[in-house]
This record gives structure tokens, C-alpha cells and sequence, in this order.
């Protein structure tokens, strides 16, 4: 946790820290010790996989979820936890490119997601400070004013609770917003801790720090985990952020990952309730949230794609910039940052992996807006598998191709991917780099080209820095001290161990290794 410090300075030696982790209980469940057959076999246990679970044990079918980590301490951890449909300005673009019927199912998905959680916080009797709130994307800038405008009228013609307004209650001017209303925030670790406890027993398991590395495909599959057991499963369900699993459907290549930056801090002005999100870039994200005998002032943005750029720590400084120009900052309690996965099109994909697995299923490309699309993940894979339909599955299919914009998207990705998986290999290296403690660098080591990290007892950590997913060149991450592949967003720790993304093998500490693991992709 940090202090106060001098409100205009981050130490960039404190790690960063969750307010969502830090203020909830750890979860505890065992790992997956034998190999077992259920009805549907989840692998991901953030929003999308604990919901999956959920729904599915209500409809009396046997589920496993296998965790790499904790319950709810991936994405879903790190998120800024606003349960709203109103995602940016969505809903011209997908009127625009996919048609009003396919804006409609985006729109009345999200609506019954935040319904659905609502219904479960009820009857659960779940205490996770969920609140209705509106929801807010305004604009600064006159070109964007149209846009928000446009916005707000398409919305509202989709049967949406929106509405146009010149002024929001915050302290600035802005140019234009649009609005929805009756949306909605909550704490969703204490949310997913709770679920959970609804779904162990009965035949249902949760098992943690079990790694997926592969499915055998068929009917039924089989997940295998770094333990080498197996969980046979008439269903699978990825639920892993980014697939774990490709299964040809390219999914590496239709998605890009993005980072973006929270502070959480005391202020001395009381908020007005509400949940805001800038239209244009860089971005600047606020709500409240409940804190001790007060509340906590979120403030984010500065999202940038993952592994690309330089001075990472700069992005907090940026929004800490920004709270002291609006607000009296009295303390930095907490600061983190989040990833997340942008689709073509900007519209997850959720529903079968291929046509050729008709038993497996995937829900990513949530963009920002995962505490509903997760939610609505949940409830369409529910209805696939167990009425084999569900009304909203068309926008979402991941097997539906929009020649624009995705054609363009899918050009300009791919071509920083194939830039970045050649970077760095051809250049010299310094033979040898004065590295300070706390920070990293790169170095030729035994005509290896490695990842050097010096902490704070001054001992250097080395790892190879070539990504274990399809052999991209890593990139040195000062503001969360790791190493961050920019084509498809995996991470590691300066010791090489798996952070998050479609990794499943860890960092080599010797490029000549003879156990040295080769670039894949599990497909």
C-alpha cells in the first residue's frame, strides 16, 4: 500500500497492488490431483468461468472449474468493475457494419447480464457493495462531440435507457455525454469469492493452480494440466481471458492486447456517484468505491498496446496528473493495471471455438467492458449446451467475418505482430549494461540474447527473452516489473513465471538449455 509521498510522485519501487485483492479473502481450493469426468469442464475461474459454473450447476449438470491461479485474481481482479452496456460508443459501430437486429442482441444481452447479476447478488444474499448507478461517456473535444451525440440516439433507438446531456456532475467542463441509466458497480472479487461457495459440492468441483496446457478434442474431450491430469468433459468451456487453446481458429491473429492503468485514491471532495469514461483517447475512467468509513476515488486510462512503449510508469504519473488537476488528492492507497483483448470488429467472440468443435467453447476480446460480456458469456454457452440455442449468439459468433473494418484491423495487426517477432533478434547487444536495482535490461550472455532484472537485494535475475507462446520478442515492463510479449499479450515475472495470456510454458533461464522449450501454440 502506498502513502502519501508528495501527491505528484509515484515510487516506482512499490509494487503495484489490487484494491479488489487486497480488500477480499484469498480463495483456497485444492489442485487437481486425479483425473475425473463431469458434464462440462471450465478452465478459467475470473468472471466468465465462476458464472459458466453457476449457471450451469442451476441446470443440474456436473462442472469442473480448473484454475491456473486463484479464483478471481486474474482480469477480473484488476478490472475497474463497472456492470454497464454503455461501452464507449459501440452501438453506432455495430449498427453501422453488422446491422440494427445484431446492435439489438449486443444491447439486450448486456442489459439482462446486469440484470443477471443483480438477481444473484439477491438470491445468493452475496454482500459485494453492488449499487445502481448511471453511466456516463462524455467528450472533451468537439470532433468527438457528434459521435456521442449519434451515440446517445442510436441507443435509445435500440430500447436503451439513454439520453443526451451537456454537463455531468463532475469538476470540469465537457463538451457532450451520453447516458444510461439504471446501470450498475460492485466489488467483484467479493462477488466471485461468494459464487464460488455456490458451486463446489454436488458433483461440482473448483480446483486451483492447475495450469491447462492442452485438449484432446472429441465426444467427449479431455483437458490435460501441467500436473498431467485429465478432466473428461462432454463440454469445455475456455474461460482463460485469452484461448488457451486455438483449435485452428486463429484467434492469435484476430485479437490484440491492450494494458491500461487505476489509481485508487482518497480525495477530499465527496463524489457524486455515477460511473464516467472518456469518448477519445488516452482515456480517463472515474467512479467511487466503498472504503473503510469512506469511499475511494478510481481514476484510469492511459491504455496503450501491451509490449509497446517505453517508460511504462509514466502512464500512472499521467493519471495522478490528472486527479490532482480536478481533485484535492490527500492519499494513494492503491494502484494497478489491467489487460484486456480487442476483437476485430470490437465485439467479443463467444460461442464455439470451430465448426469442427461443436463441444468447445470460447468467450474472449472482452475490449474493456468484461464485467457484463462475461456475464453474457455465461448465459449464451449455458443455452448452447443446454437448449442448443441462444437469441444473442449471432452478434457474438466467433466465426463471423465484417469485411469492414475487420479486413483492415486484421492486416495492420498481423503486420506488428510479424515485426515484433523478428525485433531485436538481428541488432547487437551491448556485451555487457550497467543495470540499477529495480531495474532491467537486455544483454548478450553466452551469445544469448537474455532479460536481466537486478532487485532489491541486488541479486540479477537472467531469463531467454524470446515468448514461449510463438516466439515474439519480450519487452521489459518497469511500471509492473515484468516482461510483456507485444504481439499476443503474454507475461512473465523477471524470474520467467507465467503472469497472465496464451503462454503455457514458462520463461528458459538458458537459451542453450537442453530442456529448452520451443515457441508453440496449443492448437
Amino acid at each position: 500500500m502506498e502513502k502519501n509521498r508528495g501527491m505528484g510522485h509515484i515510487d516506482i519501487k512499490t509494487p503495484p497492488e489490487s484494491y479488489w485483492l487486497a480488500s477480499s479473502n484469498e480463495t483456497n481450493y485444492p489442485d487437481l490431483q486425479q483425473d475425473m469426468k463431469v458434464d462440462a469442464a471450465i478452465i478459467g475461474g475470473g468472471m466468465t468461468g465462476v458464472t459458466s459454473a453457476y449457471l450451469l450447476k442451476k441446470e443440474g449438470l456436473r462442472v469442473a472449474i480448473i484454475e491456473a491461479g486463484r479464483i478471481g485474481q486474474g482480469t477480473s481482479g484488476h478490472t475497474t468493475a463497472k456492470i454497464t452496456s454503455l461501452h464507449s460508443l459501440i452501438y453506432s459501430k455495430i449498427k453501422s457494419y453488422m446491422g440494427e437486429e445484431k446492435a439489438k442482441q449486443y444491447a439486450e444481452a448486456n442489459e439482462a447480464a446486469i440484470g443477471t447479476i443483480s438477481n444473484i447478488t439477491k438470491n445468493e444474499g452475496i454482500d459485494c457493495d453492488f449499487h445502481r448507478e448511471p453511466s456516463y461517456t462524455f467528450t472533451f473535444e468537439d470532433s468527438y462531440l457528434q459521435k456521442v451525440a449519434d451515440e446517445a440516439s442510436t441507443a435509445a433507438g435500440l430500447g436503451l435507457k439513454a439520453s443526451f446531456t451537456e454537463n455531468i456532475p463532475l469538476p470540469f467542463k465537457i463538451k457532450g455525454a451520453v447516458k444510461f441509466d439504471n446501470q450498475a458497480r460492485f466489488h467483484p472479487r467479493k462477488y466471485l469469492s461468494a459464487l464460488s461457495k455456490k458451486i463446489e459440492g454436488g458433483g461440482c468441483f473448483i480446483f486451483e493452480n492447475s495450469r491447462v496446457i492442452d485438449i484432446e478434442e472429441g465426444s467427449p474431450g479431455t483437458v490435460i494440466t501441467n500436473q498431467g491430469k485429465k478432466v473428461t468433459a462432454d463440454n469445455i468451456i475456455i474461460a482463460s481471458h485469452f484461448p488457451c487453446f486455438d483449435g485452428m481458429g486463429f484467434y492469435f491473429a484476430r485479437m490484440y492486447p491492450e494494458r491500461s492503468y487505476l489509481l485508487a485514491l482518497k480525495v477530499k471532495e465527496k463524489f457524486p456517484g455515477g460511473m464516467y469514461v472518456t469518448a477519445e483517447n488516452p482515456g480517463r475512467s472515474l467512479r467511487s468505491q466503498e472504503y473503510e468509513d469512506g469511499e475511494l476515488l478510481l481514476v484510469a486510462g492511459e491504455h496503450h498496446k501491451t509490449g509497446h512503449g517505453t517508460n511504462l510508469h509514466k502512464h500512472y504519473e499521467k493519471l495522478m496528473e490528472f486527479a490532482q488537476k480536478h481533485y484535492d488528492v490527500q492519499q494513494l492507497l492503491y494502484r494497478w493495471s489491467a489487460q484486456d483483448y480487442t476483437t476485430l470488429d470490437k465485439v467479443p467472440y463467444i460461442g464455439r471455438l470451430t465448426s469442427k468443435t461443436p463441444n468447445i467453447y470460447v468467450a474472449t476480446g472482452f475490449r474493456k467492458w468484461g464485467m457484463t460480456n462475461s456475464t453474457v458469456s455465461a448465459m449464451i454457452i449455458k443455452d448452447m449446451i443446454v437448449k442448443g440455442e441462444n437469441p444473442w449468439s449471432d452478434v457474438y459468433a466467433p466465426s463471423r467475418f465484417v469485411p469492414n473494418p475487420s479486413i483492415i484491423s486484421f492486416i495492420s495487426t498481423n503486420a506488428d505482430v510479424a515485426a515484433n517477432l523478428i525485433a531485436g533478434k538481428l541488432k547487437p547487444l551491448p556485451k555487457n549494461i550497467d543495470i540499477g536495482e529495480g531495474e532491467a535490461g537486455e544483454a548478450e550472455i553466452e551469445d544469448c540474447k537474455m532479460g536481466v532484472y537486478r532487485d532489491n537485494k541486488d541479486e540479477l535475475h537472467t531469463v531467454d527473452t524470446t515468448c514461449t507462446h510463438m516466439g515474439c520478442e519480450l519487452k521489459w515492463n518497469d511500471a509492473e516489473k515484468s516482461w510483456d510479449c507485444p504481439c499476443h499479450g503474454s507475461r512473465f515475472t523477471y524470474d520467467g513465471e507465467i503472469l497472465e495470456g496464451p503462454a503455457v510454458n514458462k520463461l528458459q533461464h538458458d537459451c542453450h538449455s537442453k530442456n529448452k522449450i520451443e515457441p508453440n501454440i496449443i492448437d
